[in-house]
């Protein structure tokens, strides 16, 4: 299974926002997928940074996983799900640190 999210993008939310300072999105293929993106995600900061993610929410079948590190927040999506919550859209205002395609 593919642990590599595709079209990442993270959001400097600082100045729009106090709940966090940062968004990472990302897509995964499929539900599956998700689950193991957000599993590494959250393995790899425990295991080279030491960092606990505070919860893991959401449900791959429903095509949306969140990653909560408390100033940074990682969505994973599936790609509609993604087009239909349009974060990137929602926190226009924000800067675009990243983008990888």
């Amino acid at each position: 299974m593919d642990k590599k999210g595709a079209d990442i993008t993270l959001l400097d939310l600082r100045e729009q926002t106090v709940f966090a300072d940062y968004f990472l999105i990302c897509c995964g293929d499929n539900d599956r997928q998700l689950k193991a993106i957000a599993d590494n995600i959250a393995f790899d900061a425990k295991k080279n940074g030491r960092i606990y993610p505070a919860t893991i929410e959401g449900d791959p079948e429903t095509g949306w996983v969140l990653v909560d590190f408390g100033d940074l927040i990682v969505h994973v999506f599936l790609p509609e799900q993604r087009e239909y919550y349009d974060l990137e859209g929602l926190w226009y205002n924000a800067h675009v640190v990243l983008q990888v395609q």
